[in-house]
């Protein structure tokens, strides 16, 4: 448990650190650590479980992908920024689905 959580945590560090290093050319740039850090504290209350979190680390590694590949050629579309929203609106519902569901408990 404490390596899940350590784990989080870094990735959380390094996805705030890529945030503020980048432009602000992606709408809510700071929301990938807004729902890492949502993933963390999941993890850590016992609301999530290793499953999940690798399930959802998972999501949000390939939110970033699909962000850097939008930046990429140096312009983000406007049809780029609603993919990337919606992406990251149906990985907000994925987060709190499995930390509020008791099935498996």
């Amino acid at each position: 448990m404490k390596r899940i959580i350590i784990t989080t945590v870094i990735m959380l560090v390094l996805s705030a650190a890529s945030v503020f290093g980048q432009r602000s050319t992606v709408p809510n740039s700071a929301r990938q650590g807004a729902q890492q850090a949502r993933i963390a504290q999941g993890a850590g209350s016992g609301e999530l479980t290793r499953r999940e979190t690798r399930v959802l680390e998972r999501e949000q590694k390939k939110i970033q992908i699909e962000k850097r590949l939008a930046q990429a050629d140096g312009k983000v579309t406007p049809a780029e920024k609603r993919f990337l929203r919606r992406e990251q609106n149906r990985a907000s519902r994925h987060i709190a689905r499995q930390k509020h569901d008791r099935q498996g408990r």
